[in-house]
């Protein structure tokens, strides 16, 4: 999160909203946004969301999904990534994470499945 400069911004019931920089660190080749870097901001606020709904002093939050379509691209600003919950289950959590730009487009759209485990 450090890397990318990903910034949680808001927080609700059923949300986590964060943002991440576009610029130098997360181009690809021709001068905009990697979706790599898109790929780890969605897994990034929807992993954070998930560990919100559970006790991290006895679980923990893993990824074992990630798909992601990217719909348009970035060359500066900012993207934001909004986490919303599709199911919250005692294992599995499943999260919808939208990304947009700074104008409100949407830039890539992922689905993203976390799975909780008991700390050992």
């Amino acid at each position: 999160m450090q890397t990318l400069n990903i910034e949680f911004i808001d927080v609700t019931e059923d949300s986590l909203t964060a943002k991440m920089p576009v610029n130098s660190i997360v181009y690809q080749p021709f001068g905009i946004l990697h979706g790599g870097a898109t790929a780890a901001l969605a897994e990034t606020v929807g992993s954070c969301a998930s560990a919100l709904f559970v006790d991290t002093e006895t679980s923990i939050v893993k990824g074992i999904d990630l798909n992601i379509c990217h719909l348009k691209s970035v060359k500066e600003g900012f993207v934001y990534g909004i986490a919303k919950s599709i199911h919250k289950g005692r294992t599995i959590h499943l999260w919808e994470i939208k990304i947009f730009d700074d104008d409100k487009n949407l830039i890539s759209i992922c689905k993203l499945t976390n799975i909780v485990l008991d700390k050992k």
